[in-house]
């Protein structure tokens, strides 16, 4: 059975088990940041990463950045989009695959850029629940940047 690839125009916010196939615009300079859960040192970088229906920032981590290089297509299994700073970000994550696609995606609308858009957090029902450190599960996202 074949993994049913969706196109960068169709990532939502919280959507996980996402099968891409991409190709690296950029990638940003290497930064390192500091965990807040336990004090480690970690390298990360922003890669610009797109196909013929938009583009969006993936989010690279340690070993991954190395992994992806530019200009080249590649093909994602079981990512995930998150937020980093209210915009979407695709990332591999704990659970992904990434390797390089047999297929070339020669053209990338650069035009329709997933990670401009802005979405506010909405929480609803229970308060901040200090035992499990987060917010209730029943979360919504909205974007702010409404175009009609």
């Amino acid at each position: 059975m074949s993994e049913k690839f969706s196109v960068v125009s169709d990532l939502r916010p919280n959507a996980k088990s996402v099968n891409l196939k991409f190709k690296v615009v950029s990638k940003s300079e290497p930064r390192e940041v500091t965990s807040r859960r336990d004090g480690s040192t970690h390298k990360v970088v922003e890669a610009v990463i797109g196909d013929e229906t938009g583009i969006i920032k993936m989010t690279l981590w340690d070993d991954q950045i190395d992994m992806l290089e530019e200009n080249k297509t590649y093909e994602l299994s079981n990512g995930y989009v998150g937020f980093f700073q209210n915009t979407l970000r695709l990332n591999i994550g704990r659970y992904g695959e990434v390797k390089e696609s047999d297929e070339d995606i020669s053209e990338v609308n650069m035009e329709n850029n997933m990670s401009e858009r802005v979405y506010q957090r909405r929480f609803s029902g229970r308060r901040f629940d200090r035992s499990r450190n987060d917010y209730s599960s029943r979360r919504s996202f909205g974007r702010t940047d409404r175009r009609w």
